[in-house]
């Protein structure tokens, strides 16, 4: 006992994600970091603050977002509204460009295709989930009866309470819990600066501190065709924070792999990372040639591009971290400490001690599939993505729900039919160059003679059969898309529509590939990740924190500046100071600023804080989360990091390192509104005066 106690006090010291010495850790409603908090800021909530900032809390286009009224306002960033804004803009009227506000209900516009989730309760499935496997069944046996527990969960769930219900893995499979959630679809925008004040400085500026950005757009929620009521918002504080004032954040982390063996994170840094960065840039690539031949062009392209710039270089910060041989080491360290406690006790290892070597085994295979399932896809022109999810869905729909892929679950399926009938329009034009590239970029990856080259393009060239295809489907027409969804299996075999022949054909070789993945690598990686996880709670009890899930989390820190190289970087910036860096470039794009901008300087008070940092662990999806002070009023609004702080998917970067997330100021938005938006009406909703 005394040698599991030694490794255990190592462990803590070294791998757990417990914030024994800096603000780690993206914490779960259901086992909040209550001891850190009372420890580190005294700072110990109730249940029913807990409860009401999640009731306040909204999962919206893959971020975050917050009602911050009783009349269902509801905050985020404008780069996470970004496509709203754009389905519903013409070359007429451009209102990422030119910005928009609302000043009464009848002039707010509905989004085509927005929904919003708020998580009204959670329980915990894990024993039933795991329950389904049984002793001397194959991994794939095994992952296949756990999926299909967690399926008849949900449709169990969403039949008895009619709420979207879903079954959330966490810690690699350590745990499931069951989340309910509230979905509303009735979302109207409300109010959305110029998207050069939003993004100011563009790309050179992006994941950088010092920022000047009012990265904000407010929307309303509607039910039954009126305005939500809603007793869970959260209130505003006018002054916002002050220096090393704790602060949380909350939302819906998307992603991240600190819970991951070291083979796993080597095969990210190897295989998996580079070749994301091939397919990104070869979709970015694609649309910048589309763009470059013509404003309206554009104008339609510059959300993805926008988009995948923001991946793009998001991914190089983490690569680099990657290759960096000390943080590495660290990882590794880690995962010896982790194995030696499980050694330690011939219990542990007879029963946890496999799964490491099962996962490394595993991954040795992926090269040989990896870039194949990168690039057999039509899924990223729109286009394509409706054809195939019409082919897929007439396949699946006729299985039992239990045995469906997890997309075409039951409690998936309004979801799935709100996105799919959408209004917004689409391109012929974009599409056909889109497609025509992937095609193109897919037959150079993996040859012509590979099974998806030449079950698309059958002898034809990319450029010919984007052109033919696009230029005769009919999904371009919601009224089509619901024919051959109604109609099911046979209208789909049926269909001569060109694209619907194209998803027929590349079908069946997504399948095959997709039924590798999930038994050679899913159903092992799964497996083996609940014996890990089991293993960390075994000698670390629950006092870590899971890798995020797009799930909904709580983070916590300072509002803190830090020292970068031989200087100080101050934790907030000021309206002032982005009049100085717009001039200091002489207003050359990026750094221009809008003509209201411009012409509104001296109506604003210049020393009005803009942007600040703070210290608490966020990643990609946290954009939209409101930045909150003890009572639970918003002092910020979470739109980014900066660059020192990018390599957190992998491990967190801690203050003394620089690691930041950065958020608007509340007083800055307050500011804005009143004295250059003419919002008076809309700020006085938001302070409650």
């Amino acid at each position: 006992m005394k040698k599991i106690s030694v490794i255990a006090f190592v462990l803590l010291m070294i791998v757990s994600p417990l914030p024994l010495f800096a603000d780690d850790g993206m914490w779960t409603f259901d086992n909040p970091p209550r001891k850190q908090w009372k420890e580190r800021y005294n700072f110990e909530p109730s249940d029913a603050w807990l409860e009401h900032v999640r009731l306040a809390s909204v999962r919206v286009e893959g971020s975050s977002g917050a009602f911050v009224s009783a009349n269902g306002l509801m905050m985020t960033n404008q780069h996470v509204a970004s496509g709203q804004l754009q389905k519903l803009s013409t070359s007429e009227r451009n209102l990422r460009r030119d910005g928009f506000y609302a000043s009464t209900s009848a002039e707010e516009l509905k989004c085509p295709d927005m929904e919003a989730h708020v998580l009204v309760s959670y329980e915990d499935v894990t024993a039933r989930v795991q329950g389904a496997a049984k002793e001397g069944a194959s991994d794939k046996e095994n992952n296949e009866a756990r999926n299909a527990q967690r399926a008849a969960i949900e449709k169990e769930s969403t039949d008895k309470t009619g709420l979207r219900s879903e079954v959330v893995a966490l810690y690699r499979g350590g745990e499931y819990w069951l989340y309910r959630f509230k979905k509303y679809t009735d979302i109207r925008l409300v109010f959305a600066p110029e998207e050069q004040i939003a993004f100011f400085g563009g790309d050179y500026d992006n994941f950088t501190y010092p920022r000047y950005c009012l990265d904000v757009t407010f929307l309303r929620v509607y039910e039954n065709g009126q305005p939500l009521k809603t007793q869970n918002y959260l209130k505003w504080s006018a002054q916002g924070p002050t220096d090393g004032e704790f602060v949380l954040a909350i939302g819906n982390p998307g992603s991240t792999n600190r819970l991951l063996t070291l083979a796993q994170v080597q095969f990210q840094r190897d295989l998996g990372n580079p070749l994301q960065m091939q397919v990104w840039n070869s979709r970015r690539e694609a649309l910048l040639r589309y763009s470059a031949t013509g404003p309206e062009p554009a104008r339609r392209a510059l959300n993805t591009v926008r988009s995948l710039s923001n991946s793009i270089k998001r991914l190089v910060g983490q690569q680099d971290g990657l290759n960096n041989q000390r943080m590495m080491l660290r990882k590794e360290q880690d995962e010896k400490a982790l194995r030696a406690a499980v050694s330690s006790r011939p219990e542990f290892q007879q029963a946890y001690g496999s799964a490491w070597e099962e996962i490394a085994n595993a991954n040795r295979e992926l090269p040989t599939y990896a870039k194949r399932s990168a690039f057999s896809t039509i899924a990223y022109s729109r286009l394509g993505q409706i054809a195939s999810t019409l082919v897929r869905y007439s396949e699946e729909v006729g299985k039992p729900n239990e045995a469906r892929y997890e997309e075409f679950r039951d409690s998936k399926l309004e979801s799935l039919k709100f996105n799919l009938f959408s209004p917004a329009p689409i391109y012929a034009d974009m599409e056909e160059a889109i497609l025509a590239s992937w095609l193109a970029d897919a037959q150079q990856a993996l040859g012509a003679d590979d099974a998806f080259v030449r079950a698309a393009l059958q002898g034809s060239t990319p450029a010919a059969l984007a052109k033919s295809t696009v230029a005769g489907t009919k999904l371009g027409d919601v009224a089509a898309r619901k024919a051959l969804f109604e109609g099911g299996a046979e209208a789909i075999k049926k269909s001569d529509d060109p694209l619907i022949m194209l998803a027929r054909r590349v079908e069946p070789i997504i399948r095959d590939l997709r039924a590798w993945n999930e038994e050679k690598i899913q159903s092992v990686e799964t497996a083996a990740g609940q014996k890990i996880a089991a293993a960390r709670f075994a000698v670390l009890g629950r006092n870590v924190y899971p890798d995020a899930t797009s799930s909904l989390r709580i983070s916590y820190g300072r509002v803190l500046g830090y020292e970068e190289d031989t200087t100080l970087v101050p934790y907030k910036t000021t309206y002032s100071g982005l009049y100085d860096r717009a001039v200091s470039f002489d207003e050359k794009p990026p750094f221009d600023l809008p003509q209201r901008w411009r012409d509104g300087k001296a109506k604003l008070d210049l020393s009005t804080p803009m942007n600040f940092a703070y210290t608490a662990d966020t990643i990609g999806g946290n954009s939209g989360s409101p930045v909150i002070n003890r009572n639970a009023e918003v002092v910020g609004l979470n739109f980014d990091s900066n660059i020192q702080k990018l390599p957190n998917r992998y491990w967190y970067v801690d203050e003394a390192e620089g690691g930041r997330a950065l958020a608007v100021h509340s007083a800055a938005i307050i500011e804005a509104l009143r004295r250059l938006y003419g919002a008076e009406k809309l700020a006085a909703e938001i302070t409650g005066r």
